[in-house]
């Protein structure tokens, strides 16, 4: 998702391999670099400029309408023409007239009061008269708090024995019960899970004329889940066998808590890639079948190398990882059909999550130049994809990463405008997006 748990995420990442991407070198002085030749805008010929409105983050500042207008205003000054709207944050609940789904009336420890207005469409009819484009996002797989212990997850018998289970170096856990989690994910893998994620996706695309839907969380929530008996029933017919061995034949821990693989190591993580990537093709012919026009959009962290634990497959399925100049980096868990798993052709746009604290640095890991360059190699240009940056560090040169993002790529994306707020970027941005129109005014 995109917000701070996206970042706690990278950390526990880099904690169990090492590295969230493939360099953390601080470099030397960088010069910036010339960009690269302008990317089609398509057919619009206005890129697309996109604030994130995350629902949690925000849950209190846009309880009113005049919230919501006031900061729409400053989105419009600012040079975005799209925003996004979340309306089903981690806790399950939703902020949209739902004839199944609970309203979220309490995220953490904050309350508001019940709303009379459907919030989702009073988001559309604002944006509209701002002639701002919208994506509604939801998170996918997410039912709960397991900090506060909110959501259906921990109320509704119905996902009883339905929400992930860890396999933990001490044992197995439910997600629901760690409050380390971030979220009390359903497992992906249970078809009845699916078909609840896709009847709140039809309800909305049914109900509301929006541009884009964006899939949040559509993963696994780590490597540890799901390792229920459905899962390894699931598995076993994925691979056409028995696993004599659970989950010893997947991996085992050492006495340090490291990974040690197993007999069907790197099938384990080609099957759960393969979930989420038939799962992102039912939300595509869902969709289009009710609305053609609405675009299937996909947020992900660029770090791709470490997304196999999330069955988080990118790429476009022409990508080969394993004879690419990282192949040694992705062979310890990668198998020879795990480019089958790749999505990127199932989307209409995809965000390329560069939340890195660098703009520029062709081999620093940690740059958003680095972070395009490789996406570029590994979508092949599958779908287009935009660079999306995060506010939330108050010394970040956004006004560069948003000139940059814009040079590179389709379009841009900012998270959040809790951050944007925050650390008062509203001038950077602009700035950034300006000088970025400017130039293609003069080349055009």
């Amino acid at each position: 998702m995109m917000k701070q748990p996206v970042l706690i995420l990278c950390v526990l990442l880099m904690t169990a391999f090492g590295a969230c991407t493939e360099s953390h070198q601080t470099p030397p002085e960088i010069s910036k670099p010339e960009p690269t030749p302008d990317p089609s805008p398509g057919p619009s010929g206005e890129k697309e400029k996109m604030l994130w409105f995350d629902a949690e983050a925000n849950f209190k500042r846009f309880s009113t309408q005049a919230g919501i207008a006031a900061m729409l205003d400053k989105t419009v000054e600012a040079g975005f023409n799209k925003i996004v709207v979340d309306v089903k944050p981690v806790v399950g609940d939703v902020l949209y007239e739902s004839v199944f789904m609970t309203k979220a009336t309490t995220i953490g420890s904050v309350t508001v009061p019940s709303r009379n207005w459907d919030y989702l469409q009073f988001f559309l009819d604002e944006a509209h008269k701002r002639k701002l484009k919208v994506t509604v996002s939801t998170t996918i797989f997410p039912m709960g708090l397991p900090g506060s212990k909110q959501g259906p997850a921990y109320r509704d018998v119905r996902w009883k024995g339905k929400t992930c289970l860890q396999y933990t170096p001490k044992g197995m856990v439910d997600i629901k019960d760690d409050p380390s989690k971030v979220a009390a994910f359903l497992n992906p893998v249970l078809p009845e899970v699916q078909d609840f994620a896709l009847r709140f996706i039809r309800e909305i695309v049914t109900n509301y004329d929006f541009d884009a839907f964006a899939l949040d969380y559509c993963r696994f929530p780590d490597y540890q889940s799901d390792f229920s008996e459905a899962s390894k029933t699931a598995f076993e017919k994925y691979i056409g066998g028995i696993v004599e061995t659970w989950p010893g034949d997947i991996f085992t821990y050492n006495a340090s808590g490291k990974r040690i693989p197993g007999k069907y190591y790197k099938e384990w993580w080609e099957f759960r890639s393969m979930v989420i990537h038939d799962f992102v093709a039912r939300v595509r012919k869902e969709i289009k079948a009710i609305k053609p026009a609405v675009k299937l959009e996909y947020w992900a962290a660029s770090w791709w190398g470490a997304l196999y634990v999330n069955g988080q497959n990118w790429s476009s399925p022409k990508f080969r990882p394993l004879t690419d100049q990282d192949a040694r980096s992705f062979a310890p868990w990668c198998s020879a059909n795990y480019h089958k798993t790749a999505f990127a052709d199932q989307l209409d746009t995809f965000l390329l999550g560069t939340y890195l604290p660098r703009v520029y640095g062709p081999n620093d890991g940690e740059s958003i130049e680095f972070g395009i360059n490789r996406a570029e190699r590994f979508l092949l240009n599958a779908c287009p994809f935009y660079a999306t940056v995060d506010c939330s560090r108050k010394t970040f040169d956004i006004e560069e990463a948003c000139y940059y993002c814009l040079k590179r790529t389709a379009g841009l994306m900012v998270f959040d405008i809790v951050h944007v707020i925050n650390n008062n970027m509203w001038a950077a941005i602009k700035r950034g997006i300006d000088r970025y129109e400017e130039e293609a005014a003069k080349e055009k």
